[in-house]
């Protein structure tokens, strides 16, 4: 019975890693690749999901920070150092920004694809499917 909870649990962990997160594609209207033939859409499709999975594989550095100032207290003023260390909140959401650009890009190329009855995104999802 344990190993059935535990083949289940590993399976649902699994199955977490497979989504795109939280992030939401950005709209891009489909009407911007309609001049496309299904050739260059194919080649598109594939150069965006390239991207897209160089983008989620990119690792965010760290931030470091060293401050200095004056503290005021009961006992008078002292000087103060502060060092700090964490992950940039600047660079999260520009990556985040970045991945919504790209899915919204997949997104809407797979459904000009689509209305040109292009045989090759049978198999394709857009996000969110």
């Amino acid at each position: 019975m344990k190993k059935i909870i535990s083949l289940s649990g590993c399976i649902l962990v699994l199955a977490g890693c497979a989504t795109t997160g939280t992030i939401a594609p950005q709209y891009i209207n489909p009407a911007n690749y309609q001049s496309h033939d299904c050739n260059t859409l194919q080649g598109e499709i594939a150069r965006v999901s390239k991207l897209a999975q160089a983008t989620e594989n990119q690792n965010v550095s760290l931030a470091t920070g060293v401050g200095i100032g004056i503290s005021a207290g009961r006992g008078g003023i002292y000087p103060s150092i502060s060092l700090g260390t964490g992950v940039g909140s600047g660079q999260r959401q520009a990556k985040k920004n970045t991945l919504a650009r790209l899915y919204g890009e997949h997104d809407a190329m797979v459904l000009s694809a689509r209305q040109k009855s292009c045989a090759f995104v049978q198999g394709i999802k857009i996000y969110g499917e």
